[in-house]
């Protein structure tokens, strides 16, 4: 992982300006939807990941440091999170979150720790 949460890792295979949208997203133990939308901005990176049917067509806000390796010729990202790790985070909402700091120290602190919104332990 990166020491930085809203960037990719150099390892990730990530290049910028690859339009990520429809990208299938899986996590560590399965698939968990596809990509809706993301950002490349240097410490300001993340995916947004519609969960489809999975969890009744919830979308997330995934850091950037969670993609361990975005596979260019399969079009998947690959992440260090759990499907449960996923579950447990909270709604992402465009319009209210995407310019939330608050919001974003919420996630960070759910995908690193596994909380407040989970009991599991983080992974990045």
């Amino acid at each position: 992982m990166t020491d930085h949460i809203w960037s990719y890792s150099t390892e990730s295979g990530h290049l910028a300006g690859i339009d990520l949208t429809g990208w299938r997203v899986e996590a560590a133990d399965g698939h968990i939807g596809k990509v809706d939308k993301h950002s490349d901005e240097v410490d300001d990176a993340y995916l947004v990941v519609d969960t489809g049917a999975w969890i009744f067509g919830k979308e997330v806000l995934i850091p950037a440091s969670a993609v361990t390796r975005v596979d260019l010729e399969d079009y998947r990202i690959h992440l260090a999170l759990t499907r449960q790790q996923v579950k447990d985070a909270p709604e992402f909402v465009s319009d209210k979150h995407l310019a939330d700091q608050q919001y974003r120290e919420e996630i960070g602190h759910h995908y690193r720790t596994g909380g407040p919104f989970s009991g599991g332990t983080g992974a990045i």
